[in-house]
Formats: structure tokens, sequence, C-alpha cells
């Protein structure tokens, strides 16, 4: 059963990371001591973890003087966790900074959690090496640190992608200009595919926006991804000769049992239409089981199968319905799953659980909650043949959509019986006999 602070967590998934704490001097590569000769610059990238903030994986870069024997470890990903934060992020609002802090104390952190630690040296001149450091020192200044976070455009990773664009010339943008591998949306499958069920409700919360064609800099949103370009990019030396970008790379920590992500979203299709028909051809049989013995035992079934379908549908669906309101979340906006789950299906929660009690009322007003939402259902599917209406929400179609048919059939069915020739009214005037018993 699924409660506001999971459908929150849920989402805050796709923002949140964890992190070590920032360290406080200023650097020499911030103050002009350091010497691009003596300078290193590192990206790293950790790989996901198990919770729903960590699924993403991280990616940092590191500043290393080996003359001065200092380094830092530069992190995009902090936020601040107080009271505020969950307005903020419910309103799309939610503030980043970059901070820095110890590398081997990070590296710790991450392999106590048993993530890969991915070590990639770039390979930039001297002036590109006090560059890069230098804007990662002026980038952790009080005045320079904060962003406004987007999961896709605008990250933790994609503030590294950025930099490393801005040391080669713009190099790695020209290169990323090529059709990426798959939609933002397919990206999300994949990363999602460890839990099944916060996969779908994540699917149900985003709207078009993911499933445009993108550049392969569009995926790079995602710290893997950047990894790959930038072991891939052949840079102009400074004899105008072709080289790669990675001086060298090395794992400074590798787990022995953590798997990387799907290379391709799973196909889940045809066990989530299974998973609709089963809940919608549930309530068709317990409505006909109730109908021809007149059992008790079938009613209260198909009022709590109402209730939990009403619950674990109409709170995301009225999440979603305030959000693309009132929030700046604008992968939430115009989503077409509203025509599948939204506030009304809220609903089936106190119709369904008068309906454990033996409500007639509450019978008749499921029929019409679920009619409505089932002919919805179906014109969001029709609607699909205009060029406006092009999300990728089949999986949610084939989920929903025959759970609102099932429902609706099972309401409607005593409506269509009554209308058969012959039809049985002795098993009719069983259960009405039993109804009567309970309160209307």
């Amino acid at each position: 059963m699924l409660r506001p602070s999971i459908i929150a967590s849920c989402l805050l998934g796709l923002l949140l990371l964890a992190v070590p704490a920032r360290a406080a001097s200023t650097p020499p590569w911030g103050t002009g001591e350091s010497q691009g000769e003596d300078l290193s610059i590192l990206l790293v990238t950790f790989s996901p973890g198990d919770d729903v903030p960590s699924w993403w994986g991280h990616g940092s870069l590191v500043v290393e003087d080996r003359r001065l024997r200092q380094s830092r470890l530069y992190n995009y990903g902090m936020f601040s966790f107080d009271e505020a934060m969950l307005a903020r992020f419910a309103m799309g609002r939610l503030e980043f900074w970059v901070g820095q802090s110890s590398v081997a104390g990070t590296f710790r952190h991450y392999q106590a959690e048993d993530r890969d630690v991915r070590v990639q040296e770039l390979n930039l001149t001297p002036e590109q090496r006090v560059l890069v450091a230098k804007r990662l020192a002026d980038n952790v200044l009080p005045e320079n640190r904060d962003y406004l976070y987007h999961h896709y455009n605008d990250n933790c990773v994609t503030r590294l992608r950025d930099m490393i664009d801005v040391a080669v010339g713009g190099q790695l943008r020209e290169a990323d200009l090529a059709p990426g591998r798959m939609t933002l949306r397919e990206h999300t499958r994949r990363y999602t595919a460890v839990n099944a069920p916060m996969s779908v409700l994540l699917d149900f919360m985003m709207n078009d926006e993911i499933d445009r064609p993108v550049t392969k800099w569009e995926e790079a949103f995602l710290p893997d991804e950047l990894e790959a370009q930038v072991a891939a990019l052949q840079v102009k030396g400074p004899d105008g000769q072709p080289e790669s970008l990675v001086a060298k790379q090395w794992n400074a920590y590798e787990s022995a049992t953590r798997k990387r992500p799907p290379v391709e979203p799973p196909a889940w299709g045809p066990w989530i239409l299974a998973l609709g028909v089963a809940l919608g051809g549930l309530a068709v049989g317990l409505a006909a089981w109730e109908r021809q013995r007149g059992s008790r035992l079938a009613r209260v079934l198909l009022g709590v199968e109402t209730a939990v379908v009403g619950l674990a549908l109409g709170l995301p669906g009225t999440a979603l319905f305030i959000m693309g309101l009132v929030t700046d979340h604008t992968v939430t906006h115009r989503n077409e799953n509203l025509f599948l789950a939204n506030p009304l299906t809220l609903l089936a929660l106190p119709f369904g659980v008068a309906l454990t009690w033996g409500s007639q009322k509450a019978r008749a007003r499921l029929f019409k909650v679920w009619t409505f939402l089932a002919a919805s259902g179906v014109l969001g599917v029709l609607l699909k043949v205009l060029p406006p209406f092009d999300q990728d929400n089949w999986r949610l179609i084939a989920l929903i959509l025959p759970i609102s048919l099932g429902m609706a059939g099972a309401f409607g069915l005593d409506r269509v019986l009554a209308r058969l020739p012959g039809a049985d009214r002795a098993s009719a005037g069983r259960r009405d006999a039993v109804a009567s018993l309970k309160t209307p």
C-alpha cells in the first residue's frame, strides 16, 4: 500500500546523493600557488548503490598537486536536509551545491557501501589543468556554489561534463552531438530495474519530455555514460594529432558482487499486462461469485481489492495531478497517465470499504467511478493517433487499463445480466436478500 511518504521518497530518489563532509581551507590551486605541471585532474565514477538515492551512481572531479602533496574531491551532489527541504523539493526548487572533501575519506565511504570507485586521469595540458582546478576552487565559494538541480539537465554529473568540455575547448560536446543510444526514459528504466514497483511508479510520474530522441551529450547525465564517453574521446594534442582524453585509468575499489545496470531496459511489458489482466479479471470473478452464490466473502474480497487498488493508483494519480498544476517539476506537466489514474481514483478507497459492509450505494457509485476511469483510459489510447499524445506510457496502459475495465465490468455485471433473457432471478434474489440484511 503506497503512502505519500513513499511517493515522495520515490521521486526524491531521482535527486538525492549521499556525500561526505566538506573540507574548508582554500587549496593551493585556488590561490595560484600550484603549477600546471604538478597538477592531475581525475574523473571519479562511483557505481550505483542499494537504496533509491544511489541507484543512479555518482561522479566527482579530483584535483591533485603532486609537488605540494594536496588533493581535493569536488562533489556537485550536496544539498541541505532541513525542514524546508521537502517543501522546496515538492515545488521543484531544490538547490544543490558543490563541496570539497577528502579524497581518501570519500573513497572509504563508497568502499564501505561496496560500490565501485573507478578513476580516470584526464590527459590535459598544464594550462588546461590549471583552468579546471581554478574553476573548481572558485565554484565552492559561497557566492558561486549553489545551483537549481534538475535530474536530467543540470545535476552532479552534467556539471562535471561541462567542466571537462570547457577544458578541451568544446571537443566533448562536438563529439556528443551524435544521437544517443536510447531515450532518457529508457535509461531511467535501466537504472530502476532493481526494483520493479518503484520503476513503474517513477515511470508513471514522468511525461513525454523524456521520450524524445536525445544526443550523447544529454545521455551524460549518468555517471557511467560520462565515464564511457570520456574514455572514447579523442582530442587534439599539442602537436595537432588526436590522442585519448584519458591518460590512464584504474579501479580504486571494485566490488566482487555488485552488478552494473543492465545495458537495455528490462522487457517487462508482458508481465505488467498479465498483472493488469489478472487484477481486472479477479474483480470480475469475485463479482460473479458473489452474484451466483450470494457470498458475503466474495463481496468483502471485492471491496478489499477495490479499496487497495484505489489507494495504490489514486495516491500517485493525485500527486501527479497536483504536481502538474502547481510545481516546477516540468516532467510531471501534461502527463497522459492522468487518463489512467487521477484524484477520482481515490474514491474507490472509501467506496470499497463501504462495499465490504454491504452498501448498495457504494456499489452503484463504484460502477460510475470505474466506468469513467475505463472510458478515460480508452480515450487516452485513442488520442495517441494525434502527434501531441506521444508519451511512452504503454507499460502503464497495460497495467491500469485492464484493471479499470475489469472493475467497471465487475460492478456493471448485475446491470448486464439483468437485461439478458432468462437471467437467473433466483440467484439475484438470494444476493438481494443477503444485501438487504446489511447497512444500506
